[in-house]
């Protein structure tokens, strides 16, 4: 499908990071954009600045899902696009100090970031298959996120990496369940990108990051992740694929 002002976009998680760069990258193309995350004053303006409409929601809770489609539904909204980038990132080693890994921070990581991106994709599809087809019988696609952690999991990342390792894992049998649908879904696992998260550290952290990734020999941009994900959205025979955006960098151990 042509990204275009007739094309809407929904994007998970887009009042920061990834996520916020997906839905300014998409407005910018004249796209109607939706973006959903927590609740927040500064996510709100945040999202009104960039021209994208801003409808908050927990993606790990169902309900709350339903609600936000209802509404989309309700104001022919139904989106041609969704991208997953709503995510958390908590580090801690399987045995600790203070003994086994916390089981709440583990079962919270799989439910926003596994659970919260399924029960997303599942409900847009649903609203998808009301849409008219397109050009080869095309609905709509679903862009999920996963992480190079998914393959090369460091220390300390056992519930981040699992979760990201199920999205990885989902993405086949997703694709031929929607495709009888014309659905399509691809997954993008990206590297090392200057989100908030990473470049709050010190500098010299993000240099030494930076030095692992063989080439180009930086953090990757927000908007790169956006320009992939405009490209799986208009390449029809994308479908059912993993794709590494990580500069062919391989995880170590730390």
């Amino acid at each position: 499908m042509n990204c275009n002002h007739d094309t809407t976009v929904l994007v998970t998680g887009g009042a920061s990071g990834l996520g916020a760069a997906t839905a300014a990258h998409f407005c910018e193309l004249g796209c109607m954009v939706i973006v959903t995350d927590l609740p927040s004053a500064e996510a709100a303006e945040r999202v009104a600045t960039m021209g994208a409409e801003f409808l908050p929601a927990d993606v790990s809770q169902s309900d709350q899902v339903q609600d936000l489609v209802a509404t989309l539904v309700k104001v022919n909204c139904v989106p041609r696009v969704l991208v997953n980038c709503a995510g958390i990132a908590p580090a801690s080693r399987t045995v600790t100090r203070e003994g086994p890994h916390d089981a709440a921070v583990f079962e919270k990581t799989i439910g926003v970031n596994l659970i919260g991106s399924f029960l997303v994709a599942s409900n847009i599809a649903n609203a998808m298959t009301s849409l008219d087809p397109l050009e080869d019988n095309e609905r709509g696609v679903i862009i999920n996120t996963a992480s190079v952690a998914a393959y090369d999991g460091q220390i300390g990342q056992c519930a981040y990496a699992a979760s990201k390792a199920a999205i990885a894992g989902m993405t086949l049998p997703m694709a031929r369940d929607l495709a009888s649908l014309g659905i399509r879904v691809c997954t993008i696992a990206p590297g090392i990108f200057a989100t908030p998260m990473v470049t709050a550290m010190p500098e010299d952290v993000q240099d030494a990051l930076a030095a692992n990734i063989p080439f180009p020999k930086r953090l990757g941009n927000p908007d790169e992740y956006a320009a992939l994900a405009q490209h799986i959205a208009e390449n029809r025979m994308l479908n059912g694929e993993v794709i590494r955006l990580d500069g062919a960098i391989r995880m170590g151990p730390k």
